[in-house]
């Protein structure tokens, strides 16, 4: 007897509809049709299964708080980091609880059941990081929550935040973080990597930095990431995230850099829907994209993951723990339409992200983890363009959410003009 068997699913590389099925929490076979009963099936109905959506880069201590105690009237980093400033004293882990799990709910709906959270560790209470790890806690049978001990406001540029971040650390949290191209100078971000990544390597640590998240072409950290992650051997499990420096700098250099940053295993986490609202604030005309160079990086070979970043918070007053939209924005912002590529935007908040964060492997496999989404599309290209709906989410075999299909019902015909049979056209998704 089986515990789960999903019938006529297509896989993401699949030509034709298979039967998944489960025991436990592992999938132990896929095949055309699969003879057996169930305690539970779904007809997926041809529909597109995939595993589940995955957010390499997100700040859950500040999400769902967009106005207190005020908006960002500039839309700009720096204002937003300034309004974050005067939000952390006020802040209660009751309250950053409360918002998180509510995020965290929205995100099971989504079918995004992985993400990796910079926690603010410039505060002397580490408010936001006793906070964070009792939601770790809390939302562990259904979310894989990383935390990342985040310096907000700079290692060196904070008086206490590296002992803070030690602290954090010592408490339980998972990655190393750190914002090199906010300290007060070049020199002391450059020496804020060294030191970090130290730290990674003495405790056994993954890093994940916000690196260069700025429209200087002078500002080059990942370069001294990529050197330190080679020095001190941390190959595969190191994240520069946003990176959008990039965009700036001349193709000659960057012709260097990319070579580097591949050489060293680094994943680049750029965060499209954040990425293009926040950079090229003080451009006239033309004006910048602000998303880093992701189709060099991926020629390179580097594994490149799309996150969210931000939900309603001081940086952005929109999301909605949605990575099919963070996926179609990067088509978008990079731009890149070709079918490959836009295929590969579906793997980049999939498979891409769980590389990312180092997750084991995802993919829908026999033996594999039986954690899914039913998607109401055909395709990954199809599910990116009509951001689809999450009809199951499935953890460990395990049915967390359903939701109905999106239809189209049609009002009866009310004069002879518009009289008439109509139907739905199912390719294009319009009324004939």
């Amino acid at each position: 007897m089986l515990d789960l068997i999903v019938r006529a699913a297509r896989l993401p590389e699949g030509k034709q509809p298979v039967d998944i099925a489960v025991r436990g929490d592992r999938i132990v076979e896929i095949a055309p049709r699969i003879e057996a009963a169930a305690t539970r099936e779904i007809d997926a109905g041809g529909h597109l299964v995939s595993p589940p959506f995955v957010d390499p880069h997100f700040h859950m201590d500040a999400t769902l708080s967009l106005g207190l105690p005020r908006l960002n009237r500039s839309g700009t980093l720096l204002e937003g980091i300034a309004l974050w400033g005067e939000l952390k004293p006020m802040l209660t882990v009751e309250a950053v609880m409360e918002r998180a799990l509510h995020y965290c709910d929205l995100a099971v709906s989504q079918g995004l059941l992985a993400i990796r959270s910079h926690v603010d560790v410039c505060d002397d209470r580490l408010t936001a990081t006793e906070a964070l790890i009792e939601v770790r806690r809390r939302v562990a049978p259904y979310i894989d929550l990383q935390l990342v001990a985040f310096p907000q406001d700079g290692l060196f540029r904070s008086a206490n935040a590296e002992a803070n971040l030690l602290r954090a650390l010592d408490m339980g949290v998972d990655v190393v973080g750190g914002i090199p191209h906010f300290e007060r100078t070049m020199q002391a971000g450059t020496d804020s990597v060294r030191r970090l990544c130290e730290i990674a390597a003495e405790r056994g640590l993954p890093v994940d930095l916000h690196c260069d998240e700025s429209d200087d072409p002078m500002s080059r950290h990942i370069e001294t990431l990529a050197a330190e992650t080679t020095r001190l051997g941390l190959q595969g499990r190191v994240v520069g995230s946003h990176c959008t420096s990039m965009h700036s700098m001349d193709n000659y250099y960057a012709s260097k850099l990319i070579p580097l940053i591949a050489e060293a295993g680094l994943h680049i986490v750029p965060n499209p829907l954040i990425n293009i609202t926040l950079q090229g604030r003080s451009d006239t005309y033309p004006r910048r994209r602000g998303l880093t160079r992701v189709a060099e990086l991926r020629a390179a070979g580097v594994n490149v993951a799309f996150g969210q970043d931000c939900t309603m918070d001081p940086w952005y007053p929109l999301g909605s723990a949605d990575m099919l939209e963070v996926a179609h924005m990067g088509i978008h912002a990079v731009p890149m339409t070709s079918r490959e590529a836009m295929a590969w935007a579906f793997r980049s908040v999939t498979l891409g992200g769980a590389a990312a964060m180092g997750l084991p492997d995802p993919s829908l496999r026999v033996g594999g983890p039986a954690s899914l989404v039913v998607l109401q599309a055909r395709d990954p290209i199809e599910a990116v363009r009509m951001r689809a709906t999450r009809l199951f989410v499935v953890r460990d075999g395990r049915v967390l959410a359903e939701t109905a299909p999106r239809l189209a019902r049609l009002a009866p015909a009310r004069t002879a003009r518009n009289a008439g049979p109509r139907r739905l056209c199912t390719d294009c998704r319009r009324l004939t």
